[in-house]
């Protein structure tokens, strides 16, 4: 899957011990055009592809991601975890001025009476 967007937050990296040694986890939240409010949605990359990103907040991305869902005590946690980001600009991500489709002339302000439904 693809989402596009604008960094909105970077999240602090988080580092631990495994089994295979020693892991990196980068989070960040992504805000994206979605109806009339912009949605927040919170993507995680891992170990090497955190330096290929390099992103800051404010950039506007393209993420390709996968989403996994785990099963711990019962209850089920789900993960997006992004495998490729790539910048993108303003244009591309959609956030560039819409162009009016017709060319209406602007309309001239009514007084309070012309409101009225009869």
């Amino acid at each position: 899957m693809e989402i596009t967007g604008k960094v909105f937050k970077m999240l602090p990296l988080v580092t631990g011990q495994g089994r295979n040694g020693e892991w990196r986890k980068q989070e960040f939240v992504l805000e994206i055009e979605s109806g009339q409010f912009p949605k927040k949605v919170c993507l995680s990359l891992w170990g090497d592809k955190i330096d290929l990103a390099a992103m800051a907040e404010g950039d506007m991305i393209k993420a390709f991601f996968d989403l996994d869902s785990r099963e711990y005590n019962g209850r089920w946690f789900t993960e997006a975890r992004a495998w490729r980001v790539e910048k993108t600009s303003a244009a591309t991500a959609g956030s560039a001025p819409a162009e009016e489709p017709y060319n209406n002339p602007p309309l001239e302000a009514a007084s309070p009476a012309d409101d009225l439904p009869f």
